[in-house]
């Protein structure tokens, strides 16, 4: 069994910043200062980002050992692992892949739902820090990071997985998401697809823009009319994808193939296309596989990821950094896998794609 020390211990002889800085710099009692980086209530709002931007400026880190020293190198044996939704089975199959790194430590996960709102994520990870978690895993909601800046300065490591925000020197263990969709969206055009729908959860999730991001490129590289290229963003249930793949096909210039941009989406155009009978007549490609997929009829077109596996490494390197590693914010990428089933295959006139000799 590893063992590793308390979650800010490698920091070296260097001397820190002490609260009662912060506290001076920021013009407050020592008390706000502990109130603010605790996230407790009842501090004005412009009194708090005093005490951020001291933080920030005096690079001060939050002892996480104060609330905890009784057990043994003040470390609480627990890491959180925040998700967009802990009912979806890309989460499950996410929480599977640490908890296997983290039994192997004999450390508990805490897992929360993040319900794609930055503002709940936010109050997750400054939850997450009250209860002396040794680190943090976060399946962040935002693109561009800047709702975790102020609490990426406590002490506390933190892994980003399946999103990797911009502007944040960070760990992040992603998919190749661009470049997957650009694959798929280029399988679709190359059977003659010229009017293609995208389905795509909210553009504040970066998985979200990196998936139309290929999708853009792929019409782009192979010189397809940028007017067909569909993109129907914002979707945030199965029963929202739905509706709007109904929409799109009684329209009157119906796309001919789909590109369903996550899983859930994916079962409300398969929900869709079932009910209006054009399940082998429109094609249709899904960004993560489902179960039983490959006995639909057709059998499901996917991009498929390794949940799983990204949930491994990510808590392999977040327990590299708890075992007092100095280690260079890294962004590993796990290869996704195209698996052509059939419905991926369906030509524009609906017809299946001949076999290659």
């Amino acid at each position: 069994m590893a063992s590793y020390s308390s979650a800010g211990s490698a920091a070296g002889s260097q001397r820190r910043a002490t609260m009662k800085q912060v506290a001076r710099l920021a013009g407050v009692g020592v008390k706000t200062v502990s109130r603010v980086v605790n996230g407790e209530p009842n501090v004005a709002d412009a009194t708090a980002e005093r005490v951020w931007e001291a933080v920030r400026e005096l690079d001060y880190h939050v002892d996480l050992r104060a609330g905890s020293l009784r057990r043994p190198g003040g470390a609480t044996r627990t890491i959180a692992l925040l998700v967009g939704s802990v009912d979806n089975p890309f989460a499950g199959e996410l929480h599977r892949g640490v908890e296997d790194v983290a039994r192997e430590h004999d450390v508990a996960v805490l897992a929360s739902s993040l319900d794609e709102e930055p503002e709940r994520e936010v109050a997750a990870v400054e939850d997450s820090i009250r209860r002396h978690v040794d680190g943090i895993i976060v399946n962040t909601t935002t693109a561009d990071g800047a709702a975790l800046e102020r609490v990426l300065h406590l002490g506390v490591p933190i892994v980003f997985v399946d999103r990797a925000p911009h502007g944040i020197e960070a760990d992040c263990v992603t998919s190749d998401s661009r470049a997957a969709a650009e694959r798929a969206t280029a399988h679709l055009l190359e059977r003659g697809h010229r009017r293609i729908a995208l389905l795509t959860e909210r553009l504040n999730v970066a998985t979200a823009v990196e998936r139309r991001e290929g999708f853009a490129a792929a019409f782009t590289s192979r010189g397809a009319d940028a007017d067909g290229a569909i993109v129907v963003s914002g979707l945030v249930s199965a029963e929202a994808a739905e509706r709007a793949v109904a929409e799109l096909m009684g329209g009157p210039l119906p796309p001919t193939a789909i590109f369903s941009g996550q899983n859930l989406l994916t079962e409300g155009a398969l929900h869709a296309l079932h009910k209006l009978e054009l399940r082998d007549r429109v094609a249709h490609i899904g960004f993560d596989d489902l179960p039983l997929a490959d006995m639909l009829q057709p059998a499901l077109t996917v991009v498929r990821q390794d949940p799983r596996r990204m949930g491994r490494v990510a808590a392999q390197r977040l327990f590299r950094r708890l075992e007092g590693e100095a280690l260079p914010p890294e962004h590993i990428v796990i290869p996704t896998q195209f698996i052509a089933r059939g419905s991926g295959e369906i030509e524009p006139d609906g017809r299946p794609d001949p076999p290659t000799a």
